[in-house]
């Protein structure tokens, strides 16, 4: 029963660290990235479809994104939703490729960036923390129940912390990688 318990517990707070992973893939950082558009809404024959869906998207050098429509009527779409994203992207076309090429981040933008990074890093942490709260309360609740001894209680009230403090340093390394990547020139 407790086992059951951890092993929710690891999952849920690994999915937290893996969402904030996923939050920092989509921001710019001056190179060029597929990830950075793949997420963008465009409209096709009515419906709002993902970018990644609609067109291939490549990395033609470091600091250019290709975008390969596979049908010529969906450039405009795409245009648009590049124009309409807050990437601050400008997108320019050439028959159907579209090229995105990325402007160099100025040093109060990289400023800027880092502040959103940690901002997200510690939603993060409080998502994980979230997860050790709801775990604890139900262990709380086998003991009140008489199900588990005092002793396990404490023994897996010990293993959920170290579950929490394993993740939460996963955001702090993730959170350290994408700051220096940001702030190099």
């Amino acid at each position: 029963m407790l086992e059951d318990l951890k092993k929710d517990a690891a999952q849920r707070m690994s999915k937290c660290v893996a969402n904030f992973q996923a939050d920092l893939r989509k921001l710019r950082t001056g190179r060029a990235h597929p990830s950075l558009v793949e997420h963008l809404k465009v409209d096709y024959y009515g419906s709002d479809v993902p970018l990644q869906q609609v067109a291939n998207i490549a990395v033609e050098d470091g600091r250019t994104l290709v975008i390969s429509p596979w049908e010529k009527t969906v450039v405009q779409a795409i245009e648009k939703a590049i124009f309409k994203s807050d990437l601050g992207l400008t997108p320019m076309t050439a028959g159907t490729v579209i090229r995105i090429p990325m402007p160099a981040l100025t040093e109060e933008r990289r400023r800027d960036l880092t502040k959103v990074l940690r901002h997200d890093a510690e939603n993060a942490r409080v998502a994980v923390r979230n997860v050790r709260r709801d775990v604890m309360s139900d262990i709380k609740e086998l003991l009140k129940e008489k199900e588990i001894s005092q002793d396990e209680e404490r023994r897996a009230e010990v293993d959920v912390q170290k579950l929490t403090d394993k993740y939460v340093a996963e955001v702090d390394a993730a959170l350290a990688a994408k700051e220096k990547e940001v702030m190099q020139v």
